[in-house]
């Protein structure tokens, strides 16, 4: 098989993106091709992998665009990489990004005249995909392979409960992931890193609550498009759909948290046009190669969705508006309403989606309270509280939470290791309710003790 880049297309699909990010890699680009120049040839400066649950993606970053030629060779299986008129750089290393790797158990380099080969040695039979990616910010010019497996395994399927009473399921989506680290803090905060973390407390919450089950979109450090995460997210048949960031603006002043919901009449705020433009441009960053499949088929693809969303809207601002309000109650907000603009991450016409942002990371007070694990806590409580919020009026039929809402109160029977907050999360209430139902002046219970649970 013979791969060669198209440096045209790249470019091309470059034009639109985000401003900003263009402009800051110009100098990124200027600096390459003067090094290229001078060395007669591209350098190959580092090489990195990044394993996602369905392929391993091995990134090299090289000083110019490159023409390459991709085969594989059997007993054993390797996947060989030649790339032309180019040399390593004298701290390229490739041996150690291999270690305790899924599919790829070693990476060797040797230069071969003028040329370079690269050999990655694989477990199993991997199908290796290979594209280029035009320079943009924080990256030059790279080469990525991705070795997918032949047979991937067949994710669970999700069945409803017995007697309809099916969980809420919600899928929660830390942002960006592998190439695309997100907003940049100080001391090497990154926005990925923090999301996550947000996301698994998250989803620690939803998974104790009854009637409730958490979806991780991305469960480990990969990049996956804005359309796969949405896809996701649909095949789990998800009735809500939770992107969480840690944004940077142009002005380290900005900060607070704030919500996101999809706009079909632009954006609500700069903010808001400012950063749907910035999580837009991620897909760049990430690495994606899909082509644009025509404008016929946009046209009719973006006809449906307007048609299809807009009780969707309504519903993702409405959950929107109850986060926020949890949210006000641990940080400072950026805005007080749910704001609104046009992120590709939330066009989803089956469920309300709205988009979090936790903070901001150019912030430096609030990046630092961002990477802390306390207020990752509070951050994933007031997000869980305000699901639960809006579901105790919403939650769809045919599932636990509903139909425990058109129930009575109940009697339950305090067993060891019980707490108010605990019991009060399991069945969708508040502690302060508990009490109240049950004249309780503290949040001392006994074994054995039999206490009302309020509906609702």
């Amino acid at each position: 098989m013979k791969y060669r880049s198209n440096p045209e297309r790249t470019s091309e699909r470059l034009l639109p993106v985000w401003i900003g990010r263009v402009i800051a890699s110009v100098a990124l680009i200027m600096t390459a091709g003067i090094a290229a120049a001078a060395s007669g040839g591209r350098v190959l400066e580092s090489v990195r992998m990044h394993e996602a649950p369905e392929y391993t993606r091995v990134v090299f970053d090289i000083s110019a665009d490159v023409t390459y030629e991709l085969f594989t060779l059997d007993n054993p299986r390797r996947v060989v990489i030649d790339l032309a008129n180019t040399r390593a750089d004298a701290g390229f290393n490739p041996e150690l990004v291999a270690l305790a790797r899924k599919r790829v158990k070693g990476v060797r380099g040797s230069a071969r005249g003028s040329d370079y080969r690269i050999v990655l040695d694989v477990t199993g039979s991997p199908t290796p995909k290979s594209f280029t990616l035009a320079p943009v910010a924080p990256y030059g010019h790279r080469l990525v392979v991705d070795l997918h497996q032949q047979q991937a395994a067949a994710r669970p399927a999700f069945v409803p409960k017995p007697e309809g009473k099916r969980d809420v399921i919600v899928a929660v989506d830390a942002g960006h992931g592998g190439e695309d680290p997100g907003a940049l803090g100080p001391r090497g905060v990154r926005e990925k890193d923090v999301v996550m973390k947000i996301a698994r407390r998250l989803e620690q919450k939803l998974n104790r609550a009854e009637g409730y089950r958490a979806v991780m979109v991305r469960t480990g450090d990969y990049y996956l498009a804005h359309r796969k995460r949405t896809e996701r997210a649909r095949e789990v048949q998800a009735h809500l759909f939770i992107s969480l960031h840690a944004d940077a603006f142009k002005s380290p002043g900005v900060d607070g948290a704030s919500v996101y919901a999809l706009s079909d009449r632009g954006a609500t705020s700069e903010t808001a046009r400012w950063l749907a433009a910035s999580e837009n441009a991620s897909d760049l960053i990430g690495g994606v190669a899909e082509e644009v499949n025509g404008e016929e088929e946009d046209y009719l693809l973006q006809t449906i969705l307007e048609v299809s969303m807009d009780a969707n809207r309504y519903a993702s601002i409405e959950v929107g508006e109850r986060i926020l309000g949890r949210m006000g109650r641990i940080t400072k907000l950026h805005k007080k309403r749910v704001e609104q603009a046009g992120f590709l991450v939330l066009k989803s016409p089956d469920m309300p989606s709205i988009l979090v942002e936790t903070g901001f990371i150019s912030n430096p007070s609030e990046a630092g309270r961002l990477n802390s694990s306390s207020f990752q806590e509070k951050m994933a409580d007031a997000i869980f509280e305000g699901i639960r919020d809006y579901m105790s009026a919403r939650a769809p039929e045919g599932t636990l939470v509903a139909w425990q809402r058109e129930q009575g109160d109940r009697r339950y029977t305090i067993a060891r290791g019980d707490t108010l907050s605990g019991i009060a999360m399991r069945y969708g209430t508040s502690t302060r309710r508990i009490k109240e139902a049950n004249g309780l002046r503290s949040d001392q219970i006994r074994v054995g003790q039999v206490i009302t649970i309020p509906a609702g």
